[in-house]
């Protein structure tokens, strides 16, 4: 199979309608405006819930997570400029990112100078809004097109952002689903934007419906699923579960996996753990525009997992890398930007990933002295004459040949440049026919 076929095949897999569920899902979280925290992540969580049997933890407000401390909860009511006339020139009800992000309350009049100190605009993009945020300093503020900034004009308006901080708690949500070992696979989306349909819904959408479906299947790791707001969220959930970091063992952060980009995929600050070859094996079958970096100590809650106290097995999975597309919080970000094809692909990405990771064993030759007779147990019949069958046969030679004991499934994938399924296919057929055994002998 071609780069472009087998990349082709991935987008294909939104025939089964997975795309189309992860949508449908994303599209109704976009609209709910969600902070670090508050009841817009409480109501994203009870979505969520919906599908799977969420747990959800309250950390209360001062709370210390390692160097920080839980914050206070945010509610917003209602924000809006209004002109001389009463006409509203901004208003958070039409769309969310028109408030600063946490922002503090303000009801004042001012003039169109002194309100310019607190509006916030794209003038390379002058018609969408920017997704600011000020959470650990105190501020307040808007966010507008920069063109309809340009028409507004002198005179003094009425500012008002109806919103409180108060204790409460800082809310995240927790799925586990438990597999024959406690050997586990963290998946971690953060919850704390508000109508980004990119940066946001479709991790989360993709993640709940993967936690979903993944009920109905066996496994033999244990698959954890966290939605918490960004950096306090993986701290908190960090600093109450250190009694079980051990168990992790591969970890895929997620975000931005609805757009047509990449994939992209960042490694763990280990380098080369078993989730990085994974990926890299993956994405490598995946076609033109897979692009696969090194760990940097920026980005989303990797760099909490993969912070040096934890230094967990835990990487990046995006589409187009975060802020290195134009729609990138912006209004842009929309549920026209993330398209269901493109969804399912970033599904059966994942998907490969996790049967990689269930499916690796190291097997052992039980006849390593040259190369066993394949004709008469008719393996070579059994596969036919075709291009596949060829490439089946060369399989399974690679298997027999590397079945020495210190080759793993993947480690055979890697060297001889198949995909992992077929190297599985052929190891499972020579297993059956008694040609391999395990390491354990069975």
């Amino acid at each position: 199979m071609n780069e472009q076929t087998h990349r082709e095949a991935f987008e294909n897999i939104a025939d089964l309608g997975i795309g189309e569920e992860i949508h449908a899902l994303a599209s109704r979280l976009y609209p709910i405006c969600r902070s670090i925290t508050g009841d817009g992540v409480r109501e994203t969580l009870a979505i969520l819930a919906e599908y799977i049997a969420l747990e959800r933890h309250e950390v209360a407000t001062g709370t210390p997570l390692f160097d920080w401390t839980a914050p206070q909860e945010w509610t917003i009511r209602d924000a809006y400029i209004a002109d001389a006339s009463g006409q509203r020139i901004v208003d958070f009800r039409k769309h969310n990112l028109h408030v600063l992000n946490y922002s503090q309350p303000i009801r004042a009049r001012m003039t169109l100078a002194e309100l310019k100190k607190h509006i916030h605009t794209l003038p390379e993009q002058p018609d969408l809004i920017p997704y600011r945020t000020s959470y650990y300093a105190p501020n307040w503020g808007f966010c507008m097109p920069h063109n309809a900034l340009l028409a507004m004009e002198e005179g003094e308006y009425e500012v008002a952002i109806d919103a409180e901080h108060r204790d409460g708690s800082l809310t995240y949500g927790e799925y586990l689903h438990g597999g024959a070992s406690d050997e586990t696979f963290l998946l971690s989306a953060h919850i704390c934007h508000p109508s980004l349909a990119n940066d946001n819904c479709s991790g989360l959408a993709l993640l709940t419906l993967l936690a979903r479906n993944l009920r109905q299947r066996a496994t033999r790791c244990s698959y954890r699923f966290l939605f918490a707001p960004g950096t306090v969220g993986s701290l908190a959930w960090l600093s109450r579960n250190e009694d079980q970091v051990a168990e992790i063992k591969h970890g895929l952060v997620v975000s931005c996996v609805g757009d047509g980009g990449g994939p992209t995929y960042k490694r763990s600050r280990q380098g080369n753990a078993f989730i990085d070859r994974a990926m890299a094996h993956v994405l490598k079958n995946f076609g033109g525009g897979a692009t696969i970096s090194d760990f940097s100590p920026y980005g989303y809650d990797e760099r909490q997992f993969c912070s040096p106290g934890f230094d967990l097995p835990v990487g990046l999975f995006q589409r187009s890398a975060f802020g290195t597309f134009p729609e990138y919080h912006t209004s842009a970000d929309n549920l026209d930007f993330i398209r269901p094809e493109h969804l399912a692909a970033s599904y059966g990405i994942i998907m490969e990933a996790i049967d990689i990771v269930e499916g690796d064993w190291t097997p052992v030759s039980t006849n390593p002295k040259g190369e066993p007779q394949l004709g008469r147990r008719g393996l070579y019949s059994a596969l036919g004459g075709d291009k596949a069958g060829a490439q089946a046969a060369m399989a399974m030679l690679w298997v027999l040949n590397l079945a020495d004991g210190q080759h793993s499934l993947l480690a055979m994938a890697e060297r001889s440049g198949l995909r992992f399924a077929d190297i599985a296919r052929a190891a499972d057929l020579l297993r059956t026919h008694g040609l391999l055994r395990g390491t354990d002998g069975s």
